[in-house]
């Protein structure tokens, strides 16, 4: 096999069909069929099952689809590297973002990628934080900003911030300014579903404590959380950063811990330095430098940072 054939193998994989495949790389589908028969000879195995509604990857196909990707991005940022020796950054970068971490970053990030790193092509994407894992995991995207570190061997977690949960009420709410977690034994709570990371992360900061947590509605949205409790249906979690302009203009109030131990951190997570291409170690030394301005800055409310100003390559 060649790299040609795995792109090819690549393209039929994520678009569903050879048809589509065939459009998508501008080649006779004939030809492409070809290809792939020819892989399949050589490996003496199934790759793909031909339906009515396109091709469906085998366990073979499966496994051949995530080396290739790796295979594929490892060839990517070997080529743009050697391009670019010497050079400004050049080449595409992938990156992965929460929603809510998205909201504050992407078009500060941007804008400085545009006017420092006027060769980089950077795409972001926005998905749940365990999503966001996936598609790194995957190869979708290059680099990540998540709410855990990957335990991946292939990829670094560097540690950068611990965000601030605080406890959400209606405005007109009688509870005290600051107060302790067993006082949730009491209070209708409208949070994420199970398999959100900030539901999942409070079940265990609660079970910790000896609390059981009394959710009432689940919404994986956060807006549509706050629209409830301003409206009386219960209370809610939430970063400080994701409520602190209702809480300044008075439409709901937030309460804080006495502990102050209720945390969420934030990693930045990227391909292990030898594996990174030049392009992508330069967006996250973007990314990480635009976050420790925002925390300190005040701009992402109720932050703490933790990282350094410059990324250790041992992390």
């Amino acid at each position: 096999m060649d790299l040609r054939q795995l792109r090819y193998f690549q393209a039929i994989a994520e678009t569903g069909s050879i048809s589509a495949a065939a459009q998508r790389l501008n080649v006779a589908q004939p030809a492409l069929s070809l290809h792939l028969r020819n892989m399949e000879e050589h490996l003496g195995t199934k790759l793909l099952l031909r339906g009515a509604r396109g091709v469906k990857l085998t366990e073979a196909g499966e496994m051949l689809l995530a080396r290739a990707r790796r295979l594929l991005i490892d060839m990517s940022r070997l080529e743009d590297d050697i391009r670019n020796l010497g050079r400004e950054p050049q080449g595409d970068v992938r990156l992965g973002l929460p929603g809510t971490i998205g909201g504050i970053l992407s078009p500060d990030l941007v804008l400085a990628a545009k006017a420092q790193l006027p060769g980089v092509r950077l795409t972001i994407s926005e998905a749940m934080s365990g999503f966001v894992l996936d598609w790194l995991r995957e190869g979708r995207v290059d680099l990540a900003v998540l709410y855990l570190p990957a335990t991946d061997a292939r990829f670094r977690s560097e540690l950068l911030l611990q965000e601030e949960l605080v406890l959400l009420v209606p405005p007109g709410h009688d509870i005290s300014a600051e107060i302790e977690a067993s006082a949730l034994l009491d209070l209708p709570l409208i949070l994420p579903g199970p398999a959100h990371g900030l539901r999942q992360l409070l079940e265990g900061w609660a079970r910790a404590r000896g609390i059981r947590l009394a959710v009432n509605i689940e919404l994986d949205s956060y807006q549509n959380i706050k629209e409830l409790v301003e409206r009386g249906k219960g209370v809610s979690i939430l970063p400080l950063h994701a409520v602190a302009r209702e809480a300044a203009a008075g439409t709901l109030k937030v309460v804080r811990w006495h502990a102050a131990d209720c945390l969420r951190e934030v990693y930045l997570v990227g391909p292990l330095a030898e594996a990174s291409s030049h392009a992508c170690a330069a967006v996250m030394s973007l990314l990480r430098e635009l976050m420790r301005k925002q925390v300190q800055g005040e701009r992402w409310t109720g932050t703490r940072w933790l990282g350094a100003s410059v990324f250790d390559s041992t992390v």
